[in-house]
């Protein structure tokens, strides 16, 4: 049996974005295919039980820190933390988020969902950036192993932290089954974009795209409200497009938006793996998707592809995807969570 901490200190419900959606179904899945061995899920006041799942062998342990003033979050993580792990007797920690303590107890089992801070630094704010090059490069040297969720993040690991070669292991996202049994037979007037307002989404250019011509039906963009929100709101009240932000929302609420939606786009410039795009493909929404190397290799020929730096590219996809682009359900099955859970388990427990 092993002891396995999980370290959820980044954990803000609502404000992490697709992190989130990967740390609790990655738990919900390890508790389907494991009621040997145990965990110890630590968490923030931000965050609440309902992260763990309700099995004997998954056990709560919350922290007296708010994720949300950063600081806090990252002298926790560093000092408090590795007394935690040696209180429990924790063996191997898994760090879904990124970061991990620097002097931990025991093995180290790290998550790098993407370099965008080394690949796109103009995106981060100046006084995040530091943070990050810092947190991520000991994080990344810390590492027994490191998990990337796609061939594109390893390809950055190792250009960018070569010392990790050797010690990384590709592990795809799966995606919930909920989306396969949606019911396609009423589909409403709407263009679904799901992304976060963060300046490498591209959001910009897909308004001024679909602003460009006139349509018979409107967009809607779901996903967390980041710090580009601002400008986004300016552009669509400038354009007076069409245009709806939905916001964070529900899962039971986004699984209607994609149902219903008459076709998906997803203009990002940049991603470490692309979860809506897997989304929409079991949901059997037509897709349409920035043609950049991580998206291919989620979606295969399942997508209509355009270049997200032209805008006509764009108008045209968009024009496009609502008459005859594929339907992904068959390649979407490729990619399940048990699957996702099995192969990191093996690197928990090794």
């Amino acid at each position: 049996m092993t002891r396995i901490g999980v370290n959820a200190l980044y954990m803000i419900p609502g404000g992490v974005g697709g992190t989130e959606i990967y740390l609790r179904e990655l738990l919900a899945a390890l508790a389907r295919i494991d009621s040997e061995n145990e965990y110890f899920i630590f968490t923030n006041f931000e965050t609440g039980a309902d992260l763990v799942p309700k099995q004997a062998n998954f056990h709560w342990k919350p922290q007296a820190l708010r994720a949300s003033f950063r600081p806090a979050r990252i002298l926790w993580e560093q000092i408090v933390l590795p007394l935690e792990l040696s209180r429990y007797r924790i063996d191997a920690l898994f760090n879904p988020g990124f970061t991990s303590p620097i002097f931990a107890p025991c093995r180290c089992i790290t998550v790098f969902h993407d370099l965008q801070h080394k690949r796109h630094p103009e995106y981060f704010r100046w006084f995040d950036l530091p943070f990050w090059r810092l947190l991520l490069w000991a994080s990344a040297r810390r590492a027994s192993s490191i998990i990337a969720v796609s061939e594109a993040t390893r390809g950055d690991m190792e250009k960018f932290y070569p010392f990790t070669t050797g010690r990384i292991e590709v592990i795809h996202h799966g995606v919930d089954p909920a989306f396969f049994s949606l019911d396609r037979s009423k589909i409403e007037p709407y263009l679904l974009c799901v992304s976060t307002l963060h300046p490498h989404k591209n959001i910009d250019r897909l308004i001024r795209a679909y602003a460009k011509r006139k349509r018979d039906y409107k967009l809607v963009i779901a996903g967390m409200r980041g710090f580009y929100t601002e400008q986004i709101e300016k552009l669509i009240a400038e354009l007076g497009a069409s245009v709806e932000l939905a916001g964070w929302i529900p899962r039971e609420e986004l699984l209607r938006l994609y149902e219903h939606a008459r076709a998906f786009v997803y203009p990002s410039t940049f991603e470490g793996f692309g979860m809506p795009v897997l989304e929409a493909m079991a949901a059997g929404v037509p897709l349409a998707c920035a043609d950049i190397p991580v998206l291919r290799e989620v979606a295969g020929d399942r997508a209509l592809y355009f270049d997200p730096m032209d805008e006509d590219a764009i108008a045209d996809a968009l024009d496009r995807v609502v008459e005859d682009a594929p339907c992904g359900r068959s390649r979407a099955r490729e990619f399940r969570w048990e699957s996702s859970a099995q192969k990191t388990l093996a690197i928990l427990t090794k």
